[in-house]
């Protein structure tokens, strides 16, 4: 998918994507995009059809298995566009999460007592409990990045966190919690001087921006396609000249090429692989991120214009350097009534405490939870006005 940003020929068609979502037909507004978006019905077609038509493994040597086959290499194949990499860099696993443990722990043959491991603040504990549990395990240090006061992340404390022990630099390209956008090719940058390896969560970036893992020099990089409108599945890429001197976990018979494949582990979920080509083509069918991104970016800008008093959002207060997603609270209207109150009105937002980012919450500053907001390209300016006008009644009572 093309980088950059829209033209006037290129402008999201929101009604005609609103279309192709059954889920969308029921008038419920879903602003809940951080837990997972909403999915194309042709997505779970493409599910389907594959549990109807290619319910087999690799290797049949009849119809079947030549589907199963193609099925594999088109979500490779997919992947690589998503990513911009070679299709044989791209890795499936069952969630981010999982693929994260299995490929650190991989990379923990290689390292010592000693060695030291770089997160950040405004990191998913998905992206941060692999390097604790190896730290326990290994006697390994694992240092912590803080962030500014706006809860942005803070580069020259990263800079003084770097060592000559420095193995990883792992972080999130952007908060799950409060939308924060980290310039990644920056810290990929301060990785690789440190002779470190950049390993990048991009969860949450991946469903509002563009990706080229070349561009930004990652040596890992992870996501999930039910973020930008896929099924349930995780999806990595591994540097090649990096993970080809791995040695995995694996069943001994199971392939090792191309080398993507020698870190999928077991038979693969081959429905959901037909999914996620198909949400990468309804993607690339609306326009890709030259559409979706600025299209989010009037919605989150409208969002932030309209806020009432009584509303306080916490990170950026504008949409420089972050996506639509809104970390929030209404004066003397706890969280979790926030939250249901918005929903018996139609509108779904969440409710919680740290958001799995649990070096972040000590620099929230809210005593118990927090509403979050997260628009998806299939929302619209009529939907944020809504939920604007919710939250002033709100805060009005």
């Amino acid at each position: 998918m093309t980088a950059g940003r829209v033209t006037a020929a290129a402008r999201l068609d929101v009604e005609a994507v609103r279309a192709r979502f059954s889920s969308l037909g029921s008038g419920f507004r879903f602003l809940d995009a951080p837990g997972g978006t909403q999915v194309p019905d042709e997505v779970a077609e493409a599910v389907a059809r594959t549990l109807r038509e290619a319910s087999g493994n690799l290797g049949a040597p009849y119809a079947t298995g030549h589907r199963v086959e193609r099925i594999l290499g088109d979500a490779k194949d997919a992947g690589g566009r998503m990513l911009g990499c070679r299709p044989d860099e791209v890795i499936f696993g069952a969630n981010m999460t999982t693929l994260n443990f299995a490929l650190a722990r991989t990379l923990a043959r290689d390292l010592r007592a000693g060695d030291e491991i770089v997160v950040t603040r405004l990191d998913h504990d998905g992206g941060v409990a692999p390097w604790v549990e190896l730290a326990r395990d290994l006697d390994l240090g694992v240092r912590h990045v803080d962030v500014h006061d706006d809860l942005t992340l803070d580069y020259a404390h990263l800079e003084r966190q770097l060592s000559p022990r420095t193995r990883v630099v792992a972080f999130a390209w952007a908060s799950n919690a409060v939308g924060s956008v980290t310039d990644a090719k920056r810290v990929c940058s301060l990785a690789h001087e440190a002779d470190a390896l950049a390993w990048i969560d991009a969860v949450h970036y991946a469903a509002h921006e563009p990706i080229d893992v070349r561009e930004v020099g990652a040596d890992i990089l992870l996501c999930s396609s039910y973020k930008w409108c896929g099924p349930h599945l995780g999806m990595a890429y591994g540097r090649s000249e990096v993970v080809e001197r791995w040695r995995p976990f694996k069943a001994r018979p199971a392939p090792s090429e191309p080398v993507g494949r020698r870190f999928e582990t077991g038979t693969s979920p081959f429905e959901l692989l037909a999914g996620l080509t198909a949400t990468v083509e309804y993607l690339e069918s609306i326009g890709g991120y030259e559409a979706i991104g600025p299209h989010e970016q009037e919605l989150g800008e409208r969002f932030l214009a309209g806020l009432p008093d009584g509303v306080t959002v916490y990170g950026p207060q504008t949409m420089a350097g972050r996506v639509p997603t809104f970390l929030l609270n209404v004066d003397g209207v706890a969280a979790r009534d926030t939250a249901h109150r918005l929903a018996d009105r139609g509108y779904g937002v969440w409710h919680h405490d740290n958001w799995y980012s649990l070096g972040l919450r000590s620099r929230l500053p809210y005593d118990e939870e927090a509403v979050r907001v997260g628009f998806a390209h299939y929302n619209t300016a009529e939907e944020v006005d809504g939920l604007l006008g919710e939250l002033a009644a709100l805060a009005a009572r």
